[in-house]
């Protein structure tokens, strides 16, 4: 390995690996000001009691939150008369002013040191879930997206998730076939429309859904016309069960576009 190469390696790659082993050498980073923290911080505690964790109860298979008066494993409405194309639903955080920082960081800049502590918030929320099934496919962007932004973040969740769980992940399953535009700005009607059609099973998918539990990964769950367009294309494989679960889940359309 030439000296750029190990530079590399001790200063950037192995940066986060560095960090958790020796925390009172190297300071830590908060996720939401990029300010450094002392020992292996991600939050200030300011920072961290204004995420929004999205706990029961909420709605079985939207994950949207209900009065707290309201009982664990019901149903929305919504999903009474539309049933999604999947089983169960789980969130880890409300998608708001806070969290949108974490997303944003990741979806649009790239930042990936992150991705430890939003492994673990999924696996806490979506644990039982996450703990039975056998394989996660992330929901995937089309390859001239792929190409311009050099990653997915549904992928690189995906991978947290498996270091954290040992869950593996596959993103060569589910393929978008159809590049679509941004959704930040469109409703919900145009949503569905701008993604019909736009995903497809490959051969390895087939291969590896039939039979299986299988968890769709998504950054966010906003309308949810997506995840239902992915799952759709899922469900021609047979799996033994599918279930959804994203980092984050709007609930106020005020909220701020992704």
């Amino acid at each position: 390995m030439d000296r750029t190469s190990s530079s590399a390696k001790v200063f950037g790659i192995d940066r986060e690996r560095l960090r958790s082993m020796f925390g009172w050498l190297t300071p830590g980073q908060s996720l939401i000001s990029h300010q450094p923290l002392p020992g292996n911080a991600r939050f200030t505690a300011e920072e961290f009691s204004a995420l929004a964790m999205l706990t029961a109860p909420y709605c079985d298979q939207c994950a949207i939150p209900f009065d707290p008066i309201e009982e664990n494993g019901l149903v929305c409405g919504a999903c009474l008369a539309d049933p999604p194309p999947w089983n169960k639903a789980r969130s880890a955080l409300l998608y708001d002013d806070t969290s949108s920082q974490l997303i944003l960081s990741l979806k649009r800049r790239g930042q990936r040191f992150g991705l430890k502590v939003f492994s673990r918030f999924i696996a806490d929320a979506a644990g039982d879930l996450i703990d039975s099934a056998d394989l996660i496919i992330p929901v995937p962007i089309h390859y001239h997206r792929l190409t311009a932004r050099g990653f997915n973040q549904a992928g690189w969740l995906a991978s947290a998730i498996r270091a954290e769980t040992g869950i593996p992940y596959d993103e060569f399953c589910l393929k978008r076939t159809r590049a679509t535009p941004s959704q930040g700005r469109m409703t919900a009607r145009q949503r569905q429309r701008n993604v019909s059609g736009a995903f497809s099973l490959t051969e390895r998918g087939r291969d590896r859904i039939y039979g299986k539990r299988i968890i769709l990964l998504d950054d966010v769950y906003t309308t949810g016309a997506t995840l239902r367009a992915c799952a759709r294309t899922l469900q021609r494989a047979k799996p033994a069960n599918l279930d959804v679960v994203t980092f984050a889940r709007v609930v106020a359309p005020a909220n701020s576009p992704i």
